[in-house]
């Protein structure tokens, strides 16, 4: 660690806890509840008096002394996978938390999450006093994604908050398997599904049944949903996209992509419109224009990063009026949709899939209607079953 380096002078979280000396160089224990909470459906199997270690990358094998009381979160993705795992109560930060889309858990009996009194943890970047006031027990945060641009952070600033506050957990460059900054994150990195990353969060939080639980409601949801797919030949064009009015240009995404990213529409095997393509975001940030986009002429436009329709969604549909736009297919026959977002934990992918389901193949699941506008007949998976589960009631 750099002598420049910032530094605390408080005693730390590892000046109280006594471990060997192997273990002192690769896993650190997080401070944590006196008493484990019993996971729903079984007993957990670490508790308060008895630390345990998970294993991910990039960090390694990471220590606890029993299950984390508080959790500081900035990416959305996480908190989801808390809420999945009825932890919703531990979470005390998150990025943007009036910006939290928490209307799929609305639609679940018994399931809330209050984001009203939850810290902020952006302001104009990630302040790094910030996790010091928290003083989390676990940050969901992955410090790869950090230190892949210029955000004013270095390794060893990481280092200290984990030796002085609390261990990091989380795996951020998983959502579109993009390539983690060259060196040590490079290294150590693996990249996991989202139903791996909740395998290893139900782990920290010792409530691993509530997890294969929700991860048994997802295999069944797609085996029937594949079991319903239309044949290859009869499935429509799918285009991902997210469109800039200001210049009138589209960005591509290719929709059966690797990542967690993309979850909700692997398992559906649309036909992408941009299949094979160089011109994709992932593959160089491109954009087309409206004549481009009217050469490829999708059946289906769907829009990234919008699970309720946004001011760029909202000009997309009024390319109706265009000259141009108005002669391309999806438009015309309003199968222009809102996508969902790209951070998605169990709860979220569960309903964005049955989302997708409808957009692409309505004529099989019964036309999307809007977000909590689906008829009983249409639901693809049990909203009681998931219920339980997140409370423990399973």
């Amino acid at each position: 660690m750099n002598d420049d380096d910032v530094r605390h002078d408080a005693p730390t979280r590892r000046d109280t806890l006594k471990y060997g000396a192997a273990a002192a160089a690769s896993i650190g224990l997080a401070g944590c509840s006196e008493v484990a909470e019993q996971a729903g459906g079984g007993t957990p199997t670490g508790t308060g008096t008895g630390s345990y270690t998970v294993n991910m990358a990039p960090m390694g094998d990471v220590g606890f002394d029993g299950v984390p009381e508080t959790a500081a979160i900035y990416d959305s993705v996480w908190a989801d996978h808390l809420v999945a795992l009825g932890q919703q109560d531990r979470i005390v930060s998150l990025g943007f938390p009036d910006r939290y889309f928490t209307g799929y858990y609305e639609q679940l009996p018994g399931v809330a999450f209050d984001t009203s009194d939850l810290t902020s943890m952006f302001n104009e970047g990630l302040p790094k006093e910030l996790f010091y006031e928290l003083d989390a027990d676990v940050h969901h945060i992955d410090p790869c994604r950090w230190l892949s641009f210029d955000s004013g952070w270095s390794r060893g600033e990481f280092d200290d908050i984990e030796e002085q506050v609390g261990p990091f957990f989380a795996n951020r460059f998983s959502r579109a398997h993009a390539d983690p900054p060259e060196g040590e994150c490079r290294d150590a990195y693996q990249f996991y599904s989202v139903w791996e990353l909740a395998e290893k969060i139900s782990q920290v939080y010792q409530v691993q049944n509530r997890g294969e639980q929700l991860r048994s409601v997802r295999e069944e949801m797609v085996s029937k949903i594949q079991d319903r797919l239309p044949p290859a030949s009869e499935r429509p064009t799918v285009a991902l996209v997210i469109y800039n009015a200001d210049d009138e240009t589209f960005g591509t995404y290719e929709i059966n992509g690797p990542g967690f990213a993309k979850a909700h529409y692997r398992p559906l095997e649309p036909v992408g419109a941009f299949a094979g393509s160089d011109e994709t975001y992932a593959n160089n940030y491109s954009a087309i224009d409206l004549e481009q986009m009217l050469e490829v002429d999708p059946d289906v436009i769907i829009h990234h990063w919008d699970i309720e329709p946004s001011d760029r969604f909202e000009a997309l549909l009024a390319l109706e009026d265009d000259p141009v736009g108005k002669k391309l297919t999806a438009i015309q026959n309003d199968r222009v949709y809102v996508g969902g977002t790209p951070m998605q934990g169990p709860i979220f992918n569960l309903f964005q899939l049955e989302t997708a389901a409808q957009q692409i193949y309505p004529g099989e699941f019964g036309a999307f209607q809007g977000v909590g506008e689906m008829p009983e007949e249409n639901m693809l998976f049990d909203r009681q079953r998931v219920a339980d589960i997140i409370n423990g009631d399973s």
